[in-house]
């Protein structure tokens, strides 16, 4: 069942139970493994979500993101050394003003993505938005401040965390979240759009053959489709 935004303005604590302060951890600790496989060939990855938040649960994806413009040979030599199998590999992007993206699917809950392409500032503050930590950051504990997709600020406790609806609220939510009010304007746009209309496809979605690097797959979208070459220049 989707999650639907939260269009009233609740403060509420949530306490975690002991379950779920295990399950947090092992999220992390699976984001983890990936971060280093990476790290040892110097590409900085952050996790993103409820990972980076704390509010996990049973449904909880477990998102890396690398922020850079990486060689994907390195990323996929990266995995690849560590033992970390690859279950697919997509071209994904959202509309066809947004930065094409690699996403490689290690299973049904876990995956790694970058971009091909320089993100435009709300892009890239999408993540922070979110709530995103470093591979420091997850090791001594922290959980980052983020909005989740009920447009509800999570803002972490020793207990649990603080909830409270952004929706009438989003410059004071830009400043605590640390990104401009552009962007929290656009994510609660696009999210009560959903809200609206129900969920929407994205622009670019294709699975690469084989033999195909994430390169080679991207210049031939470039070649065939006018708005990929547009947003690639």
């Amino acid at each position: 069942m989707a999650v639907k935004p939260n269009k009233h303005a609740e403060y509420k604590e949530v306490v975690y139970s002991s379950e779920r302060w295990a399950l947090l951890e092992a999220l992390r600790e699976k984001a983890m493994r990936v971060m280093r496989a990476l790290e040892v060939f110097r590409l900085r990855a952050l996790v993103h979500g409820s990972v980076a938040r704390g509010d996990v649960n049973v449904n909880s994806d477990v998102d890396v993101f690398i922020a850079e413009l990486p060689s994907s040979f390195l990323v996929e030599t990266a995995l690849e050394r560590a033992g970390v199998s690859v279950n697919s590999r997509l071209l994904v992007q959202a509309t066809p003003n947004y930065a094409m993206k690699a996403h490689i699917e290690v299973d049904s809950k876990l995956s790694v993505s970058f971009p091909l392409m320089r993100m435009r500032r709300v892009e890239r503050e999408f993540y922070r938005f979110g709530g995103e930590v470093n591979i420091q950051q997850l090791k001594t504990g922290v959980r980052s401040v983020g909005v989740d997709k009920r447009l509800m600020l999570i803002e972490p406790s020793e207990k649990g965390h603080v909830e409270s609806s952004i929706i009438g609220r989003e410059e004071q939510a830009a400043k605590r979240l640390g990104v401009s009010a552009e962007t929290v304007l656009d994510r609660v746009h696009a999210l009560l759009k959903r809200d609206e209309v129900g969920r929407t496809g994205v622009f670019v979605k294709r699975e690469l053959a084989f033999e195909e690097t994430f390169e080679l797959a991207l210049k031939r979208l470039v070649d065939e489709n006018p708005a990929v070459r547009r947003r690639m220049r």
